[in-house]
């Protein structure tokens, strides 16, 4: 027999779970990527002219990135070495244009002193870029995208450096160097040296050696505690190469710095395992599915099936404090893989609604295309921005706009419904105000099916209204009868306490 009130303690503690996790920023993440290279032309275009001396060449605003022939003296590609002259400064002037769109995370390439681009060949971990600007400006950018409610997210590259680093050079130098121990020379490798993918300009640190995890991340001085002083976190380059065991001590080590730091990772495998070491993963799993179900590749009943078993493995916790990538910096955008306007919407739609945090690359909302690197990393279209025309601009808001206003597309569970052709799910909360059931049609035709939101608490006649525009439905004992045009996502939610007089709601949760 139930205790007095027992019940709604029980209740209570259901509802401390979603407060709990509202409480928590890197639950409810809206993400943007930025290459600062690339995305805001600086004020001052002959001094940017300075910092790039040959072979280095600073490029047109208006001109496009296209591959170039591998440099053997710089053992860099030609390609690596062209800027655009884009600022630390010009990315705090436009902080505006993230906060009209709804985001509350900006992620920064890296911006640390390299020979690059891309940046992903660190020379000094603990300066930033001179042509990017100077620690006052990345204070200033912090400072401002704080006042602005968003939060600020770095790129830790600390699987390899760049072959012009300080600690690998005397360490090639010197064989009896303290840094030695940072590198693996081998006269058997091709190089001399490991270094990360093949590429000579991309030595790797040995993490194995505890004096290299006492410079990032370990000590109270080193790169990761460092940097978050102004930074809120961490996304890692290439971190399934750092394995568990680095992961697990760097995110402790980032914790003791700052408690409610975001470390997430660089992971294309299944994410299950990798959560147990991160506070989230970029989920390129959950990001190919959602493509390949808008290409029409995948079957919907598979991609239920397969979204099931990845909340079952990997736990709703770590996923909503994930990244859904659709593209970034190293994949073609979304325009080139998607090239039909509707499947992007539907893309669009279910990266929103799906448990994580949706990851928007600059220029995506406007519909900037580019195949495969480095294609995908040319400037952003400021003009297209101003013009407002892009219809992926509309999108892109508005699906965001559809995650602020729910709950439950923030930071609620995620149950699977069974359909046939369509793929459906709710994302819930302890309330069923909360309610949200996503139904998608990947097909080229209307749908009809009777569902199962699966809500003992959604009261017979409910209306249920599309959150995306579409048209409204009614619960009838406990079903809902969905017709789903072809390529579409809706989002329906129950209509409650719009009339007047008799409340079936009154006394449930």
């Amino acid at each position: 027999m139930a205790l007095p009130f027992e019940g709604v303690e029980e209740e209570a503690e259901v509802s401390d779970v979603y407060a709990a996790r509202l409480a928590d920023w890197r639950c409810n993440q809206v993400v943007y990527q930025v290459m600062p290279d690339r995305f805001a032309p600086s004020a001052d275009r002959a001094a940017m002219a300075s910092h790039y001396t040959a072979p280095r060449r600073l490029r047109g605003w208006d001109e496009r990135p296209q591959k170039g022939t591998f440099l053997p003296d710089e053992r860099v590609w030609s390609h690596e070495i062209d800027f655009w002259g884009g600022t630390l400064t010009s990315v705090t002037a436009h902080l505006d244009h993230l906060v009209s769109m709804g985001v509350n995370v900006l992620y920064l390439t890296p911006i640390f002193h390299a020979f690059t681009n891309h940046k992903y060949d660190t020379i000094d971990y603990f300066t930033i870029d001179p042509a990017l600007g100077t620690q006052a400006d990345f204070e200033k950018l912090c400072a401002q995208a704080h006042r602005q409610n968003i939060r600020v997210v770095l790129d830790g590259v600390f699987n390899h450096v760049g072959e012009r680093n300080a600690w690998f050079q005397e360490a090639r130098r010197d064989a009896e160097s303290r840094y030695r121990r940072f590198f693996a020379f081998d006269n058997n490798l091709t190089h001399g040296y490991l270094c990360w993918s093949g590429a000579p300009s991309l030595p790797e640190l040995d993490i194995g050696e505890q004096p290299v995890r006492d410079m990032l991340w370990a000590s109270p001085h080193a790169v990761v505690p460092h940097w978050l002083k102004h930074a809120d976190g961490w996304r890692l380059d290439v971190a399934f190469d750092l394995g568990p065991d680095a992961l697990s001590e760097l995110t402790a080590a980032a914790h003791r710095a700052r408690p409610d730091a975001l470390i997430t990772g660089e992971i294309y495998n299944e994410p299950s395992g990798w959560l147990e070491t991160m506070d989230g993963v970029l989920n390129m799993y959950l990001g190919r599915l959602i493509l390949e179900l808008a290409s029409g590749h995948l079957p919907p009943r598979q991609m239920q099936a397969l979204v099931a078993a990845l909340v079952e493995d990997a736990g709703i916790e770590g996923l909503l404090r994930s990244w859904i990538v659709l593209s970034n910096h190293d994949r073609p955008r979304l325009r080139t893989a998607l090239p039909d306007l509707q499947r992007r919407a539907f893309a669009l739609a279910l990266q929103a609604t799906l448990p994580g945090a949706p990851q928007y690359y600059y220029g995506e909302e406007i519909g900037l295309e580019g195949g495969d690197d480095p294609e995908q990393r040319g400037p952003m279209d400021w003009n297209a921005v101003r013009a407002g025309s892009a219809p992926e601009l509309a999108l892109t808001r508005r699906v965001i706009a559809l995650r602020h206003t729910h709950r439950a597309l923030q930071v609620g569970d995620y149950q699977p419904v069974a359909a046939q052709q369509l793929f459906a799910f709710t994302r819930r909360t302890g309330s069923v105000r909360d309610l949200v059931l996503v139904v998608a049609n990947p097909t080229d035709h209307p749908v009809s099916e009777l569902l199962g939101p699966r809500d003992p608490w959604l009261m017979d006649g409910t209306p249920m209204d599309d959150a995306l525009g579409g048209k409204p439905t009614r619960a009838h004992m406990g079903l809902v009868q969905v017709t789903v045009p072809p390529l579409t996502v809706q989002a329906f939610v129950p209509r409650i306490g719009a009339a007047p007089g008799y409340d079936r709601y009154k006394r449930v949760p």
